[in-house]
Formats: C-alpha cells, structure tokens, sequence
C-alpha cells in the first residue's frame, strides 16, 4: 500500500518504500527511521509520513491473543480499549470529570484563536476530496484548506453535559474531553545537511533524536512522562530547557496528568490546542505534531522542541527538535 501510494504521488519507483506500526507513535518513528538511515549513510533523502482513516477502523484488535500470552496479567491488559485505559488513569490518579472537562475547553479555546488568526494556515496543504452527503447520497468534490474537526464556541458549560462515553468503565471520559474520530495525515520531508545546502533548500529545524519508554499497558496514557525524562536525560536537558512541548491529548485524563506529574507549565504545552480539539488520526499524529510545533516556533521565535505521546499497549515517546527558523 505504502509502495503504491509513493509512486501514485509521483516518487520515482528507483526509491524505495516501507511502513511501520508503532500506534499512535508511527508518525514520529517514521521520523526517527529515516533520520537513522540518513545518520547511517544508506540514504540522504527521505520522507516520513503518517496516515489514519479512524472512520473506518477501531481501536480494537479482530481477535484475542493466545490462551499462553493472556495468562500474563500486563499482556492481557493490551487487549483493554482505549477508553478503559482512560478511565483508568482517571481512578488511579483521581482526576475528577471537571478537571478533565476545564482542559479539554482550554484545548477547543487554543485550537479556535489558533485558526482564526491564522496559524494554523501553513501547516495544511489544501487538498481536493470527494465528499458523499450522508443524507441524499450526492457525492460532490471539495478543497480541504481548514481543519473542519475544531467546534468553535466550545465551553466548559457545554462539556460538562456530555455523557460517559465509557460508561462501562467509568464516567469521566466524554466525546468531548476525548480525541475525537479523525481522518488525516501528515507528512515530515528530511535531508543529510549537506545536500539540503546542495540542493538550496531551506533548513526548518533539526531532529535530535528520539526515545521510547514503557508504562502498565492499563494506564497507557501516562507514557510521556516515562517518555520525556528519558529524552531530556538523553540530551542533558532539563524541563525548563524546553520552549514547547507538543503532547498528544489522546485523552483529557491522560493530558492532565502528564502536564501535572512532569511539573510543565501548561502555557508551553500544546499552545494551537491538541487533538482534543483537533482529532487523533492514530498514524498520523507524529507527524502532525512536528509540523505544528515548528509553526508555532517559527512565529513565536522559540528553540528547543519536544513532542510526544502515548502509545496503545502502554509505551511512551518523545522527539527532541531544535527550530533554526530563528
């Protein structure tokens, strides 16, 4: 698929193609992959990208695991939905429905003044889609230049009289303190420095490099904050280094608290809103989030970069960037 999507787009068929599932850390291990092969030589061009139709896919694998690997308790706990996960984190780290609600109206506040002020403009290519009215069937094509995910006028009112969207696990998380179901991708273009200069092509931003830690699968939303030490420990790095942290909101339960647990002040974390507000298209995401962040630091003037997430089975992961748009 991926082999057959390149040469649809137009990369000649001597470049080579491959994919790699990592959930809702692909975008960003893409990333890391092709950084890898360029840091080895094997390459000096290449582009990570991530994709996600969540329209038409779930969260939940088609089958269970063998009888052998469900009798160990963690492997077991990678079969929990999302959802249960969330929930989860709500009771262990009793984060109550309120607080979950203020940060996911936070999240819709950002995301609106983001669009409307044009932010977000230059991390979207426009692009033509055919769109089938769900109610007379009529199949018409449109240009996508905005994300049409933001619900502008979102308030803390309004979110606090959705119901449990996974009232079998608990009552904390709603659709509206969620991620919601989006479709999307996102793509990172990268260059060895010297033929980036050969080629006269302007340098965005450097990657670093990247790590990944683990959690208990059943609080999986708690990732970045094994993710992130780990990374600045890499760097010698401290918190305060940081000038923007991306994190991916995949949930209002696990949003508060990484931004509490790794002490951030929230003012640096996800300033355009997150994918409370913006959608969580699984594979995608990485890539999303390095596009957004070097908007947001292009226009603010900012350095140093993280971006993260967690990952579906209990695995954190974090990027480091450093914006030369200065």
């Amino acid at each position: 698929m991926v082999r057959a999507a390149a040469l649809a787009a137009g990369i000649p068929h001597t470049a080579g193609a491959s994919s790699v599932n990592r959930f809702c850390s692909s975008g960003l291990k893409a990333v890391q992959d092709i950084a890898n092969q360029i840091q080895l030589g094997a390459i000096d061009v290449g582009v990570a990208l991530g994709a996600e139709l969540m329209s038409a896919s779930g969260d939940r694998l088609d089958r269970p695991f063998n009888e052998e690997v469900l009798r160990n308790q963690e492997a077991a706990d990678c079969m929990q939905p999302m959802g249960q996960t969330s929930e989860n984190v709500g009771k262990d780290f009793d984060i109550p429905r309120e607080q979950q609600d203020r940060y996911a109206a936070e999240s819709f506040r950002r995301a609106e003044a983001a669009q409307n002020n044009g932010w977000l403009d230059d991390e979207i290519a426009p692009i033509a889609v055919k769109v089938k009215d769900p109610k007379t069937g009529e199949v018409k094509e449109v240009t996508l230049s905005r994300d049409d995910g933001i619900r502008p006028g979102t308030t803390f009112e309004s979110l606090s009289k959705i119901r449990p969207a996974f009232p079998q696990f608990g009552d904390k998380s709603t659709g509206g303190n969620s991620s919601q179901v989006t479709d999307g991708a996102a793509s990172v273009l990268l260059m060895r420095r010297s033929k980036a200069i050969e080629l006269n092509q302007p340098i965005l931003a450097k990657f670093c490099g990247a790590t990944v830690a683990g959690v208990p699968p059943r609080v999986m939303g708690i990732g970045p904050t094994a993710a992130i030490p780990k990374l600045l420990s890499k760097f010698q790095l401290d918190k305060n280094d940081i000038d923007i942290y991306e994190i991916n909101e995949a949930f209002a339960s696990m949003a508060v608290y990484c931004v509490k647990n790794l002490g951030l002040d929230h003012a640096k974390v996800n300033p355009r809103g997150g994918a409370i507000a913006l959608g969580h298209p699984l594979g995608a995401t990485g890539a999303r989030q390095i596009a957004t962040i070097l908007s947001e630091a292009r226009r603010t003037k900012s350095k140093i970069l993280v971006t993260s997430m967690c990952i579906g089975t209990g695995q954190g992961m974090a990027g480091l960037f450093v914006n030369e748009q200065l």
